[in-house]
């Protein structure tokens, strides 16, 4: 699955998402919507590193946790590029990619 498929099925869970609660999705909701999910990836983080209580979960639901923050921290970053134009395939490819040795 390439970039750009990936952003039109997040973009199609976002938007019923969205319609099914009556959310309006603009400039403000994207990005706040990205850091209140950055925010529950920090607190993953700080649960599963032992920074933080852990709400009685065990090491492996712990870990899967914060592995569903990234998954939503990158989902939202997808939404936020989609939602204003931004090409990432293209940004990647310029400002990391093109710098390989």
């Amino acid at each position: 699955m390439d970039l750009r498929q990936l952003s039109d099925e997040i973009e199609s869970v976002s938007t019923r998402y969205a319609d099914a609660l009556g959310i309006e999705r603009d400039d403000i909701w994207f990005l706040l919507k990205l850091q209140e999910e950055i925010g529950e990836l920090t607190q993953a983080f700080l649960m599963r590193t032992g920074r933080a209580r852990t709400k009685g979960l065990t090491s492996d639901e712990l870990e899967a946790g914060f592995r569903a923050e990234l998954a939503d921290v990158l989902c939202h970053v997808v939404l936020l590029a989609r939602h204003h134009g931004v090409d990432l395939e293209a940004e990647i490819q310029r400002k990391w990619l093109s710098r390989q040795a």
